[in-house]
């Protein structure tokens, strides 16, 4: 069987650049030449790794998809475990709110700049909240919850909110309110979710 394909040095080092730069200071005000002078390569090396900023972009996004998603993990067959997915989950995302240099939700950042539907920028910003929404239900579900599809859209919803809150406002608070919104929605799943 054959290794997999481990990414160039450069490559990491350009994907690494945008990603830093294009979340801290958005991504349409960061160039091209500015994450190929930062990363330290040539504008040949960038275009033989991606076509086109957007391409770049859109790799920046699916690595942070990726990660969550590595982070999460796969929804467990036992209520007492799905729930503890969720508590999990907006645990961690509260503990983002708090941490330094938060700037918000990459996700919903790239789609204020990139609104059009059909941009693959977009498109990719989609694909993450469709999985994010997919994988809470789907944890409702198995924790119980009578409508789990409602309660995974409400949870995607206080997401939303909170990531946008935590940026403009206390991110304690905001970090508070989250875990108290969410343990109301478990709560309708039934006596494991409550532990």
């Amino acid at each position: 069987m054959a290794s997999p394909v481990r990414p160039s040095a450069a490559r990491t080092r350009l994907l690494e650049t945008a990603s830093a730069t294009f979340y801290a200071e958005g991504i349409r005000g960061v160039g091209v030449d500015r994450v190929v002078t930062e990363a330290g390569v040539t504008r040949a090396t960038f275009y033989r790794h991606f076509p086109g900023k957007h391409d770049l972009v859109v790799a920046y996004l699916t690595a942070v998809d990726t990660a969550v998603r590595e982070r999460v993990g796969e929804v467990p067959a036992d209520a007492d475990g799905a729930a503890r997915l969720v508590r999990d989950l907006a645990t961690a995302i509260g503990d983002q709110l708090c941490a330094p240099g938060f700037r918000g939700c990459p996700f919903i950042n790239a789609a204020a700049e990139y609104a059009e539907p059909d941009h693959p920028v977009h498109r990719a910003v989609l694909v993450h909240r469709a999985w994010l929404a997919d994988t809470v239900a789907r944890a409702f579900a198995v924790a119980g919850h009578p409508d789990p599809a409602g309660a995974g859209r409400r949870f995607v919803m206080l997401r939303d909110g909170a990531m946008v809150a935590g940026y403009l406002g206390d991110p304690a608070t905001t970090q508070e309110t989250l875990g108290a919104a969410v343990d109301e929605l478990l709560a309708g799943c039934g006596p494991a979710s409550r532990r």
